[in-house]
């Protein structure tokens, strides 16, 4: 398991790696036999991939390709267009690979990563926190590992609140302090991160035994529940208290190719002058979920470090999946967010508020006069067959009273959408002397695939 101790000196198997933002000079030779001998296996990987066909190799461990039963694959996609794997392409594809992607998948998204972001780090050493990058199944194992390399038992976490119940249960099970920091439908608010802060000095946050929050973790666009978006100011606000604190900024942002207003905001990694972003990516929305491709994007070092645990326990990302076109559902997620929007226009100005999301799959609805939505979500709604997610589930505390409900406009058609909010009608009546709350749907019943039990949900999300 790799380790972060006082502030941003990393350890793998209790070795020291030179890698920390305000260090940037700090040795980097002590990642001793274990890290060797794994990237060692990582070489040969990546020599037998650069070497001729005309290689007579005794030395490698992988099955012979003949032996596969798939000859070939044609994918025919909706513009009618074909992708075909020949047999070469599907031996290779079949076939293990290097831990951090294929070499060419990797230099199409740092070519991506430089034409989006233009990090400052691109021209940085390795030393310095060279931009670099890896893909992982899906953005969730890349979260995961990040957090498994940098978080402690005992270590203070800033994230935002609500946030994604994916990254709650990734957390949790660490033994750390989550620590909430308010926002609202612009995202993290600087200024209570700013007060949190406050609690330590930042000039004494590289002492042993300080408490200091080492990472603070945010979806910056179309966050899950709430869909905000954090605007170019905040950005640079949290930035600069991330170098006041010297805390190394997760920035999840699997939602950044689902913005609908132009234009975007500079990300994260784009400000990233010291080296203290970590990034991850996702193709799960735009593409596949099912085919589970994502990348993290970083410093070298601690990239290096992601690498050394996917090597060491998914081994790679599946060799076939790594074929993606990242443009490809934009205008469709668009679509869905115009009709959710419209029909929420129109029938439900009265009884709830929101903000109209500028990226990413849902809306965040506060209910007016309702306290709590979980019974009204989980009982009333469901009983008319309407399934929305009640706010608490996105909190750090889920048993405080949340008025908030997610709505997700990515599966059912624009007509459903509007199906349910013209033939539903939502009242709020309370009763003073019993505070009983009257919640009224009548509905027509949507297709049986569009619906799924509130358990199956919530391990969905």
């Amino acid at each position: 398991m790799l380790f972060l101790d006082t502030k941003t000196k990393i350890l793998f198997t209790g070795s020291p790696l030179a890698y920390s933002p305000s260090q940037p000079q700090a040795n980097i030779t002590g990642a001793t036999k274990t890290r060797s001998k794994v990237r060692s296996i990582q070489l040969y990987t990546e020599l037998q991939q650069r070497s001729p066909p005309s290689l007579i190799s005794l030395a490698g461990g992988a099955p012979n390709p003949n032996t596969f039963p798939f000859q070939s694959a044609s994918i025919q996609l909706k513009d009618g267009k074909m992708v075909t794997f020949d047999e070469t392409a599907m031996k290779r594809a079949l076939q293990y690979s290097a831990s951090n992607g294929i070499p060419e998948l990797l230099t199409w998204m740092k070519n991506l990563q430089k034409d989006l972001h233009n990090p400052p780090t691109i021209s940085y050493s390795p030393e310095e926190g060279q931009m670099d990058m890896c893909v992982t199944t899906g953005s969730q194992e890349g979260l995961c590992k990040v957090f498994e390399m940098l978080v402690n038992p005992g270590d203070n976490v800033l994230l935002d609140a609500p946030t994604y119940s994916g990254t709650l249960a990734a957390l949790q099970p660490l033994g750390c302090n989550l620590i909430n920091i308010p926002s609202d439908h612009h995202g993290m608010i600087p200024a209570a991160l700013k007060e949190t802060l406050s609690r330590w000095d930042p000039l004494e946050v590289h002492k042993p035994g300080s408490t200091a929050p080492k990472i603070l973790y945010t979806i910056p666009n179309g966050g899950n529940p709430t869909g905000a978006s954090m605007t170019t100011e905040r950005k640079k606000d949290v930035y600069e208290l991330a170098q006041q604190y010297d805390m190394l900024i997760i920035e999840d942002d699997p939602y950044y190719f689902l913005q609908f207003e132009k234009p975007w905001a500079p990300t994260f990694l784009s400000m990233d002058v010291d080296g203290r972003i970590i990034r991850t990516d996702s193709f799960s929305k735009i593409l596949s979920s099912g085919l589970r491709l994502g990348f993290v994007t970083g410093p070298k070092p601690l990239v290096d470090h992601v690498v050394l645990h996917i090597q060491a326990s998914t081994m790679h990302t599946s060799t076939f999946t790594q074929v993606t076109d990242i443009y490809l559902v934009i205008e469709f997620y668009r679509k869905q967010r115009d009709a959710m929007i419209c029909s929420a226009d129109k029938w439900l100005k009265d009884v709830a508020e929101w903000h109209t999301p500028s990226a990413g799959m849902f809306l965040w609805m506060k209910l007016k006069g309702i306290a709590d939505t979980q019974q009204l979500i989980m009982e009333k709604a469901l009983e008319k067959e309407v399934l929305l997610v009640p706010g608490g589930v996105f909190m750090i505390n889920s048993s405080d009273p949340c008025p908030y409900v997610r709505a997700a406009f990515s599966l059912s058609t624009p007509e459903q959408i509007d199906e349910v909010y013209t033939t539903s009608t939502i009242t709020t009546q309370i009763n003073t002397r019993t505070d009983l709350l009257s919640f009224t749907f009548s509905v027509h019943r949507l297709s049986e695939d569009s619906l799924c039990s509130s358990k199956t949900l919530c391990d969905a999300l």
